[in-house]
């Protein structure tokens, strides 16, 4: 029996650079292999072209909601109204002219949460068709 230790073993050097190759393999394997999100939930709003004509007439034209910073934030044709309402006045809308377009107006300051009920209500009712109204700089 023999009880004393051997001489020791020298660490094995380990070769860096092949390390390095190693890892911009896996590094380049994990990247091709991730899936991708194709895009973010978002809310699709198409922006009006014209500066000169009116969108705001009443009538037989498009359907317009003002919304404001401060309570009560939502308003048709000058007119305050609740979700309730508003859902209401949409339908009406949509059913007397189903391709019925409505421009929402908000303002600066307004609430994102008020434009989103009010594009989410449209949304119900079917009113596929959204344009928000922007103030427009004189030159660009």
């Amino acid at each position: 029996m023999q009880f004393r230790p051997r001489h020791r073993r020298s660490a094995p050097p380990v070769i860096i650079i092949s390390l390095i190759d190693v890892l911009m393999v896996v590094l380049i394997f994990l990247v091709v292999s991730t899936t991708f999100k194709d895009r973010l939930p978002t809310i699709d709003l198409a922006l009006p072209d014209s500066r000169t004509q009116d969108l705001t007439a009443a009538g037989d034209g498009p359907l317009s909601i003002q919304i404001k910073a401060l309570p009560p934030h939502w308003e048709i044709n000058g007119k305050v109204v609740t979700t309730f309402e508003m859902e209401r006045i949409f339908r009406a809308h949509a059913a007397k002219k189903p391709d019925v377009t409505l421009i929402i107006q908000s303002d600066k300051a307004a609430p994102f949460g008020a434009v989103v009920t009010a594009r989410d209500t449209a949304r119900v009712v079917g009113i596929t068709n959204v344009s928000a109204q922007v103030k427009l700089p004189a030159e660009r």
